[in-house]
């Protein structure tokens, strides 16, 4: 049926047919012979929308989505009420904050769209130069069509995604700048179809005929499936094929070349920038999931209140007592009566509801937020970068972290990488000074090289200076503009100083530069030949094909004419995908030196070669021009047709890289180890490398008992080694165990064991996943998310490849590193080095999950210690739904009289300085796992608040009992001075309790503080002493502030009552700072120490008999014993 529907609403014109698998694109807009083949699919415009409204759906669409929020809706209800019922309250009393907070909200995200909108129609409106009529003309790019000749010049930004067709080198080369899309800052070079590269004039290019078929628009940056029919030379069309090195893509940037033509395909919401800059997924915090708890509470405890109250008012309505009360209303007992009842309670006691929580919360968050890229110390100086937040919402996350999922590449180490040794024909060699030296030596210490030893180096070299995609720029001296790159195209020799290798993969550049201070220099390729210096003589190699590596093969080849007319193919790759295929060389060697490489730390490469036969290259070239005209399977295609030639090889040898690693990683592993971070290191590398690394680092400490789950075969096996492992903890005398798991085990123990592997994982002190895939990584996130414990889970990379495990995290932490900007435009938060963490999580985490914790549960506990006056009153005014307090009161009691000092608290609170959280990295573990939202505290919270409620309540009852006069002319005070009185006080309590839960101090606190207690008065003044005619109702509350002020009872009861409110908290408080420290009030101790050392020395004494664990002790042997046997058996 679903089909039927979708046709109808097809015909309506309700919704658009799903496109066909790949497009047809005709350049210039001309029709091909074979056009009526193709129905002409309809593209989008090029203009970029990234703002979320409008003009016209503004205001609808963001009251929607704010009334989504459960208090904002709650409130927009009872306000409704109000209007309809016969309200005890004014309802401006809930529509003007409710209002208020709304508008504040709308007019933030309001800004925050304009400035989108700002950004787009500057981009949009950007001149562009199209040829159209065979003339080139100038446009806006919001106007640049699908299949428009587009011509960009030197250093403008590409308009939209579309195939390169010419360029004014003459070669068809081109070099872009991806900074804008991956954040890669080298240069790459791109390529035309030589068929189209001496098509460089508008004329010449006006009378192409030819069309694109390529697959519809996708995401990934690096891929692209089409082919080009050219129609000039005949009815038949030549097709050429086309990949992603042929595509310029929207955002990039044209650089030393004067200019190029290319033709769009892709336009608007539809180019590779565009899909890649949706929003990710929403993540949710663990304190908006503890607050929306309270909030169901207090609606809960909001609705008994209510039924409790009427069913007492009809209770009331029956006792002799009412009959005296001519002057109240009869009941009404019917069911429309009851539910009106219900609903005047419900508004009276609506105010215990913290409306403007979301507000004060967000903008909290967002002023907050804006320290952290501020903060020098995890300010970045080598790539001029300072730490970025790319979310407010989650901030506090960062003081809730339990288990860290780290990249190894480029997160752990430099990803600057040196070239170390090799091993050539099973003898190694280590690279001193600039040259290959034998590491095995004759009787009497002398390096000897024999005449073969010379040619299997000579032939491991070249294989270094040709199998890759390193492009080449040569640096010249500018007039004015100091030095520049280009494009140095290999046509005279050159000294290799003179040359800059760049290249997307820091191995392959080493190698390369290995190679040029060997002797075999690479000089520079095009399209058809690769140039080298070979012992001193230029080499031209005719390049046949470029096999591209990807993660599946492992592996990449190049395949070359050599100038003797051989065809020759070089591969490298991974140990696992070369020497399988190897039928030849010299392998027992390289798989033992491959292994002591690994266990020094070094990253491995293998090193092969193969001589094609003519037939053998042709056969191989028919396939492979057949999968690279393909739309269908192109990818399953090429597979095949790299599978076929990629055997047979001979191995030359293996290379030993070393990738150092970053300043700081040995003791922030070490921190956060003592912070009760459990540390997960997550790597496509070897095992053996890998754990080397871990040894390195930290990671793997001395006395842990390290345990393998690596190279199962099957799901059986996999079981009873995970059986094993789990005998081995229960019975190990060992308290620490370190967890070493490879790839495809890792797939088994997950798929088929995942509880069993859990419970394995969670005992041990650390893990290290090897030969790991990026979704595997995001399994293994997954895996440890949904435990029992519910830990809180931080991911952390640099690299495309880490892209799924920072999503699927919590919380997401990029790193600024050498793989581009991928992981950073994912994360949460991303900084330069690994090394800021402990900044980032042990200091900003601290701070901002103290002051977000605080301000939640303050917010809840003024509004009780409020409103509980209201609900007691009830019982003193037969229940008739008299209101304590005037609307003006409870109108601006949340929005002005209490907001203020805890949004300062909020931004600027710091209970201990920066020093002291880094120094002692304890104090973080005490605030895991949501320590100050536990039900508990907030009981607290609310006990304290309905405690000052009694206070404020019948301390103000006493003030009035027995008629006393509190004016000296005995003039009695009314309902609207009792309820004035207890709002002041309440407004007074609240304040004073912030003050000494402040531990920071500082100007603007203070002013904040002193300007709500004097704004108070001052409005209250301004509104009971003016006649507010046509506007507010203030007759009842004429000249009261100014009365109540004259009273010296008023100011010695306020006092009192004040007394008895703070100093029951203040002194629970004080004894559990002194006689029951935790680790944060003992930090504090050693703060003050310094200044009173006696003291000091008394407090510590007191902190040590009080059993908890004093600061100077180390944390970290009790985190660990707590992970000892955590399986249960």
């Amino acid at each position: 049926m679903s089909k039927y529907f979708n046709r109808l609403a097809e015909a309506l014109g309700c919704s658009s047919p799903p496109p066909p698998p790949q497009r047809t694109v005709f350049v210039n807009h001309k029709k091909t012979p074979d056009s009526e083949e193709y129905v002409q699919q309809k593209f989008p415009t090029n203009r970029i929308t990234t703002s979320k409204y409008t003009v016209w759906n503004f205001l609808p669409k963001n009251l929607f989505e704010q009334f989504r929020r459960i208090a904002n809706f709650y409130f927009l209800i009872v306000g409704l009420i109000q209007l309809v019922i016969d309200s005890p309250v004014s309802p401006w009393t809930t529509l003007l904050p409710l209002v208020f907070v709304i508008s504040v909200t709308a007019v933030k995200q309001a800004y925050e769209d304009w400035l989108r909108h700002r950004a787009d129609n500057e981009v949009n409106n950007r001149p562009t130069q199209v040829i159209r009529d065979g003339k080139l003309k100038d446009v806006r790019s919001q106007d640049i069509k699908v299949g428009d000749f587009v011509r960009v010049i030197k250093n403008q930004e590409l308009p939209a995604d579309m195939v390169m067709i010419s360029s004014y080198d003459p070669e068809g080369q081109c070099l872009i700048t991806t900074a804008n899309l991956d954040g890669e800052t080298n240069l790459k070079i791109f390529n035309c179809l030589s068929d189209t590269a001496l098509l460089q004039t508008e004329e010449s290019l006006d009378i192409l005929v030819a069309s694109i078929e390529c697959e519809q628009p996708q995401p990934d940056l690096y891929k692209f499936v089409g082919r080009m029919n050219i129609y000039n030379q005949g009815p038949e069309p030549k097709v050429k094929s086309l990949g992603a090195e042929n595509v310029l893509l929207r955002g990039a940037r044209l650089k030393n070349t004067p200019y190029v033509y290319g033709c769009v395909i892709y336009t608007g919401n539809e180019t590779k920038m565009a899909l890649n800059s949706k929003q990710k997924g929403h993540k949710i915090s663990i304190i908006e999931s503890s607050m929306n708890d309270c909030l169901i509470f207090c609606l809960c405890w909001l609705v008994v209140q209510s039924c409790l109250c009427t069913g007492l008012y009809y209770w009331f309505e029956n006792t002799d007592e009412r009959k005296n009360m001519w002057y109240l209303e009869v009941a009404n007992s019917g069911a429309a009566g009851v539910v009106e009842n219900i609903l005047s309670f419900l508004v009276l006691f609506s105010y215990i509801i913290p409306i403007s929580l979301y507000v004060t919360l967000e903008l909290q968050k967002f002023c907050a937020s804006m320290f952290f890229p501020w903060d020098i110390d995890i300010y970045d100086e080598l790539i001029d970068e300072p730490a970025k937040a790319n979310t407010s919402d989650l901030i506090e996350m960062l003081g809730q972290v339990e288990i860290l999922f780290s990249d190894k590449t480029g997160t752990l180490t430099e990803n600057d990488m040196i070239f170390r040794q090799c091993s050539i024909d099973g003898k190694r060699y280590v690279e001193s000074e600039g040259a290959l030296e034998p590491m095995d030596t004759t009787d009497d210490g002398r390096a000897f090289i024999s005449p073969d030893d010379k040619k299997q180096m000579g032939d491991f070299m070249e294989a270094l200076a040709l199998c890759h995609v390193v492009h080449v720029s040569k640096k010249v001296k500018g007039n004015d503009k100091g030095n520049k790159t280009e494009i140095d195209g290999p046509k005279k020799s050159v000294d290799s100083a003179h040359l800059d290798y760049q290249a997307s993969s820091p191995d392959e550049k080493a190698l390369v530069e290995a190679a040029s201070r060997n002797g075999v220099i690479f000089k520079g390729s095009t399209q058809d030949y690769m140039d080298v210096i070979l012992n001193g003589s230029d080499r031209r190699y005719t390049l046949q094909h470029v096999l591209e590596f990807d993660s599946s093969r492992k592996r990449m080849s190049v395949i070359v004419k050599t100038p003797e007319g051989k065809i020759l193919m070089l591969c490298k790759g991974a140990e696992t995908a070369i020497l399988p295929r190897c039928k030849s060389g010299n392998k027992n060697d390289a798989i033992d030196h491959i292994n002591l490489y690994a266990v020094e730390g070094l990253r491995t490469l293998c090193i092969a070669h193969r001589y094609l036969s003519q037939e053998q290259f042709d056969e191989f070239d028919g396939k492979l021009r057949d999968a690279r005209t393909a739309l269908q399977n192109r990818e399953e295609k090429l597979a095949a047709a790299f599978d076929f030639v990629e055997k047979d090889l001979h191995l030359l040898g293996a290379t030993g890289i070393e990738d150092k690693l970053q300043d700081g990683v040995g003791e922030t592993i070490q921190k956060m180890r003592q912070a009760g971070i459990r540390i997960w290191v997550l790597t496509g590398d070897k095992q053996e490398t890998a754990v080397n690394i871990s040894h390195s680092c930290g990671h793997f400490q001395r006395g842990m008992s390290e345990m393998y789950l690596v190279g199962q075969e099957s799901s059986e096996q996999c079981l009873d080694t995970l059986q094993d492992l789990k005998m081995k903890i229960t019975e190990d005398t060992v308290p620490k165990h370190a967890l070493v798991v490879d790839g495809m085990s890792l797939s088994y123990a997950i798929n088929e064991h995942v509880e069993l592997f859990r419970r394995i994982c969670e005992a041990c002190n650390a893990v290290l996943c090897c030969r790991m895939t990026p979704l595997q990584k995001a399994e293994v996130v997954r895996m440890m998310k949904k435990a029992d414990s519910k830990p809180m889970t931080c991911a952390i990379g640099d690299g495309a490849n880490d892209v799924s495990m920072i999503q699927e995290a919590h919380l997401g932490i990029g790193i600024m590193g050498k793989e581009g900007r991928q992981a950073v435009r994912s994360s949460d938060y991303a900084f330069g080095r690994f090394r800021f963490l402990q900044k980032a999580l042990l200091v900003h985490g601290h701070w901002f999950y103290i002051r977000v914790t605080t301000l939640v549960q303050y917010f809840f506990y003024k509004n009780f210690a409020m409103i509980t006056p209201q609900f007691i009153y009830c019982f003193y005014n037969a229940f008739s739904q008299q209101t304590l307090y005037h609307p003006f009161l409870l109108t601006f009691y949340n929005v002005l009289f209490t907001s203020l000092p805890i949004f300062i608290f909020g931004i600027f609170e710091k209970n201990l300085n920066a020093k002291a959280l880094m120094n002692y990295p304890q104090l973080y573990h005490d605030i895991t796992q949501n320590y100050n939202m536990r039900w508990w505290q907030y009981c607290y919270s609310i006990c304290l608040g309905l405690y000052h409620a009694l206070c404020f309540f019948f301390g103000v009852k006493l003030l009035f009992g027995d008629d006393v006069s509190l004016l000296p002319y005995m003039q009695q005070y009314g309902i609207w001075i009792f309820g004035t009185i207890c709002m002041t006080i309440c407004v007074m309590v609240v304040n004073l309790k912030l003050c000494y839960e402040t531990r920071h101090w500082d100007g603007i606190w203070i002013f904040s503080m002193a300007l709500t207690i004097v704004g108070y008065f001052v409005l209250l003044m301004i509104y009971s002493g003016i006649f507010w005619y046509g506007f507010m109702d203030t007759f009842d509350m004429y000249w009261i502030i100014f009365k109540m002020l004259e009273s010296p009872t008023f100011w010695l009861g306020m006092i009192i009552i004040i007394a008895i409110c703070v100093i029951p908290d203040f002194v629970y408080k004080s004894v559990l700072y002194f006689f029951f420290p935790e680790r944060s009030s003992a930090a504090q101790f050693q703060k003050v120490s310094q200044r009173h050392s006696h003291h000091s020395s008394v407090i510590f004494s007191l902190s040590k008999r009080s059993g908890r664990l004093d600061i100077s002790q180390s944390h970290t042997q009790l985190i660990e014993a707590n992970q000892v046997n955590p399986l249960g058996v």
